[in-house]
């Protein structure tokens, strides 16, 4: 059988606009994957300059600003943890817990402490006497450091406050159990001291009975 050639010619078009979208499409796809293919390296670049730049150098790896950077840190972390201890062993039993830390890492990879706590209790005792007591405690643990911070001396100062109330507090039940003392003492030095006397001559009903008597 023969193909017209307006058949043929309408094949080989068909045939041509397919292979011409095909090549199309087939381009397009490779500029995406090449697209891609730089996108990935240029992600994979990133990440290895950031993890260059965030892992830990040793000391040999160090710049001189570095260097100085460590030498602070580690200067610092000895200090607060002085600072602390400190706290922390003049606290006694009114420590609430240990000792917690705020950390920085240094170039070198290694974590600092830059920043402390110690909790302790301040609060009232059961007796002026008690109160007392913790409160010259608190006031011992927050300035036990070389070099008490801002809020070290606020809690030796709300310390005193409860301390000096308490001192009041004590002179006020003194002074009361004396006047107590007082009035008792008074009151017995006034006491009638014929009270007794008197009630001895008193007729009782004895004294009004019939008796006789014998020959």
């Amino acid at each position: 059988m023969q193909v017209s050639s307006y058949a043929q010619s309408n094949y080989i078009d068909f045939h041509s606009h397919v292979r011409l979208t095909r090549d199309r499409e087939a381009e397009q796809e490779d500029i995406k994957e090449q697209e891609k293919t730089i996108k990935d390296k240029e992600l994979k670049s990133s990440s290895e300059d950031k993890n260059d730049k965030t892992k830990p150098k040793t000391a040999n790896e160090l710049d001189p600003a570095e260097e100085k950077l460590v030498k602070e840190l580690q200067a610092r972390d000895a200090e607060v943890r002085a600072h602390e201890a400190a706290h922390l062993a003049a606290a006694g039993g009114l420590a609430a817990g240990g000792a917690s830390y705020t950390y920085q890492q240094g170039p070198d990879g290694k974590q600092y402490a830059i920043g402390g706590e110690v909790p302790i209790h301040i609060s009232k005792g059961s007796t002026p006497q008690e109160t007392i007591a913790n409160m010259q405690q608190v006031k011992a643990a927050a300035s036990a450091p070389a070099d008490p911070s801002g809020q070290d001396m606020k809690i030796a100062a709300t310390a005193a406050i409860m301390e000096m109330k308490a001192r009041a507090e004590l002179i006020q039940e003194n002074k009361e159990e004396i006047e107590e003392k007082t009035d008792q003492k008074q009151e017995n030095t006034f006491k009638n001291p014929y009270e007794k006397e008197e009630n001895k001559l008193i007729p009782s009903e004895d004294d009004f009975k019939p008796f006789s008597m014998s020959a």
